[in-house]
């Protein structure tokens, strides 16, 4: 009898604590899942993510070679544009990503090289994970022309027009799309995601906050994403 009583106790913590989980996901589903939008390539496509990178300064991104920053206070990165490098940091750990050759990766712990294979390996998997990342939200605008991407003219309501960009290959999960929205100048206000690891189809996250470097590249400190916020901070863009 005791043992039934514990396994009846513990089946109501369960659906007492997953209940309101499930009915919140279900809430969420139903009100912000979407289909991924059609689109048409070609011209008018290209057009409107030449406008975009215009509204953002593409040439004062491409210029600059250095760019620093700090992820949601959690990971902290020093990206040696021009040469494809960057020093990844978390917790006591550090990885030297080579963009190039990962050969030339390595990883320390309290400033110590890692010998172990294996645990080298693994934290050099995760440096990558967080970069591919974590750079992406604070220059996924200037990549919408990277190799390996589709761009589509999507049509809107109110004869609005939004720029879907579809990753094919590359970063860590090829296939994510993402559907651009842009103010009259063409700079970027919010994008929805068509994402693997969201279970959730086209939920937005904001791109209106903007800081502009000291070389001159606009970068965003800041993403409105449902009840949550994504922070970075510690912004420096240099040529």
């Amino acid at each position: 009898m005791k043992s039934k009583k514990i396994v009846k106790i513990t089946t109501g913590v369960l659906v007492f604590l997953t209940l309101p989980s499930l009915l919140f996901f279900g809430f969420l589903y139903f009100k912000y899942n979407e289909d991924l939008p059609k689109g048409f390539q070609g011209k008018e496509a290209d057009a409107l993510a030449y406008k975009m990178l215009e509204a953002l300064n593409y040439e004062a991104f491409e210029n600059t070679n250095y760019i620093e920053w700090t992820f949601k206070r959690k990971h902290y990165y020093k990206w040696k544009k021009n040469k494809n490098t960057c020093d990844v940091y978390w917790k006591e750990y550090k990885v030297n990503l080579d963009l190039n050759d990962s050969f030339k990766n390595q990883a320390f712990v309290h400033s110590f090289k890692v010998m172990d294979d294996d645990l080298s390996k693994e934290l050099i998997e995760k440096a990558t994970r967080y970069f591919n990342n974590d750079s992406f939200w604070l220059v996924a605008p200037y990549k919408v022309f990277d190799k390996g991407t589709e761009r589509r003219l999507v049509n809107l309501e109110n004869n609005k027009k939004a720029l879907l960009v579809t990753y094919t290959s590359g970063g860590t999960t090829p296939g994510d799309s993402y559907l651009w929205h842009l103010d009259k100048n063409g700079k970027p206000t919010s994008f929805q995601m068509w994402v693997d690891i969201l279970p959730i189809s086209g939920l937005t996250a904001t791109w209106n906050d903007w800081v502009t470097t000291e070389s001159g590249a606009q970068l965003p400190n800041f993403h409105k994403f449902g009840v949550f916020g994504l922070e970075i901070t510690h912004i420096k863009g240099t040529k």
